[in-house]
Order: C-alpha cells, then structure tokens, then sequence
C-alpha cells in the first residue's frame, strides 16, 4: 500500500472517530441502503417538553381556534329574518358594496404607510439607548411608560390637545400658523389618530428591540469602529443584518398591533369619522355588530384576518430578503 493511501485511509478513520461524524455517517449509508432506521423510544425525556407545551396549546384551541372556526362558519349564515340560515357568499358580497367597508379598505394602505414610521422610531431609539447616550437608564424607563397607560385615557388626553381650540391649535395661532381641526377633517383625522397611536405603543417594539441588541456580538461593532466604520455605516452593514429576525418580528407585531388595536383611540378620538373618514375593519366590525348583524360582522372579521395574514406574510418574505441584502 502506497503512503498516499495509507494517508487518505487514517484521515477516513479520523473522520469517522470525529464527535458525531460517525453516527451521522452510517445513519445516511444505512438510510441510502433503504434500511429503516430504529425509532427512538418515547421516554419521559422525550415526552416532556410536548406535555409542558400542551396546555398552552389546549388552551389557544378552545379559546382561539374553536371561536375562529365559529366565526368562519357563522360568516356563511343570514341575520335577522334569515338567521341561522345558510346563505353561501351573499355576506361577502355585501360588504364589498357597502361603503363603510370599502373606506375601511382604504384606509389599511393607510396605516401600512405608518408601520415603517412606528418601527423606525422604536429602532433608532433603542439605538441610541443601547450606544449609550447621555442619559440612556432615564430614556430607557419613559419611552415604556405610554404603552401602560389606557388607549381611552390617551384619547381623552388628545381630544383636548387637538381640539380646534386646543393647545396645539393654541400654539400653531401664537406663530401666525392656521388652525387646523385635526380631527374634524377626512384628510387628517385617522393620521392624527395614527401619531397617537405611534407615540403609545412604540415602547413594545423599543423594547423588543433593546432585548434584541443584547443578543448582538460586541466584537462585530468593535471590529467596524476599528475599521473606521461612522455610526451609519454600522447600522446598515452590522446592526440591521444582525437583527434581521427581530426586524422582521416588530414589523409583523406593529402592523397587527396597528389593524387589530386602534379600536380604543378611533372610538374616543374620532368614532369613525368624519362620516367613514376613520373606519377601521375591526371599528366596522363593533359598528355592524352593533346594528344586529352579527353574521355580517363574521364576514368582516374573515377579510381582516385575511388582510393580516397576507401583509404578514409579504412583510416577512421581502424583509427577510432585504436584511440579508444589506
């Protein structure tokens, strides 16, 4: 035997003697052999993270799942005269002529344009918190503080600074600035109520992104300040990619928090309105069960959760795509 191959011999022993090579090697020589490999026995071990797992479960599948596959089914049904009965589509199609929902519709292009905002906001603060500015433990605690507070409280609180005679108006008048009623116009109520809603939420995602930056390896932004990396140059080619999972999980939580939790603020500050100015799916959705259609409701409940699954879905496809690009 030439000492080329009792070479590649010993290098082929050693890298079966590896840790876990050599299981992993004969596990695939014997699967592509079309041997069936030997199951693992259900030991309490292996049966203990699913027996802590299924409460939760259970408790999601009756109180989540069970209400979701009856509001489904309830969509497909008439009210009032024909309640109970089955009627197919017809519901479906009669919120796609109903105004109401059709300014709803709208109006959730609206609040997509906001997401970014919201998200931008959270992350650089959380920036700056974790670079250390002066006075970052003081930021740290008050950017929180909003998001204890009630969405009813807050939208009293905002009803009297952005009144037509309110502070803020106040303030504009004292700098030769017009009036402006912020939520008495259709093209500035459900914006003002979209700030608002940005400044009493934002803490959750500042949060969620200080718990991401403790996960960052320090040595990467040393490495990039060595590099004379300046601070944008850190965020873009080291922050962003490295938080690329947290990223996309507040973009999905922001715009569900966006289409499902604007109910409080939009019924103080503005009702809906002026006239469907501000509606909302899920503020139709309270507006026809209020009428006594709950079947119809069903049905708007249905779009909505199909109106976030897709945006969820799409938002997770492109950021992830453009984090790895960055």
């Amino acid at each position: 035997m030439s000492t080329t191959d009792t070479t590649s011999t010993r290098s082929l022993v050693l890298e079966n003697r590896a840790p876990g090579r050599g299981r992993t090697r004969r596990a695939r020589v014997r699967s592509d052999l079309g041997v069936p490999l030997r199951k693992k026995p259900w030991t309490s071990e292996r049966l203990a993270p699913y027996l802590m797992v299924l409460p939760v479960i259970a408790i999601l599948a009756v109180f989540r799942l069970y209400p979701l596959l009856l509001g489904v089914n309830y969509s497909f049904t008439g009210d009032r005269e024909l309640n109970g009965q089955f009627i197919g589509l017809d519901n479906y199609f009669t919120l796609l002529g109903d105004a109401r929902f059709q300014a709803s519709a709208r109006n959730v292009l609206v609040v997509l344009l906001f997401v970014p905002i919201q998200v931008f906001v959270a992350g650089i603060l959380a920036t700056f918190v974790f670079l250390k500015v002066p006075g970052h433990r003081f930021y740290r605690s008050v950017y929180f503080l909003p998001v204890v507070l009630s969405p009813i409280i807050i939208g009293a609180i905002f009803n009297i600074l952005l009144a037509a005679n309110g502070p803020i108006n106040g303030a504009l008048g004292a700098v030769n600035i017009p009036s402006i009623d912020f939520l008495g116009l259709p093209g500035t109520a459900l914006p003002s109520v979209l700030v608002v809603h940005i400044w009493a939420t934002f803490g959750m995602a500042f949060t969620i992104f200080l718990a991401g930056f403790a996960t960052l390896d320090a040595e990467l932004l040393d490495a990039a300040k060595i590099d004379g990396a300046n601070l944008w140059q850190q965020i873009v080619h080291v922050i962003i990619p490295s938080l690329s999972q947290t990223i996309q999980f507040v973009f999905v939580t922001t715009t569900i928090g966006m289409l499902t939790g604007l109910f409080g603020l939009l019924y103080t500050m503005t009702a809906g309105g002026p006239g469907a100015a501000s509606y909302l799916p899920e503020f139709l959705i309270w507006k026809l069960n209020g009428e006594a259609r709950p079947a119809l409701a069903s049905a708007a409940s249905v779009f909505l959760l199909l109106i976030v699954l897709v945006i969820g879905l799409i938002q997770i496809r492109v950021l992830r795509r453009a984090t790895k690009e960055a």
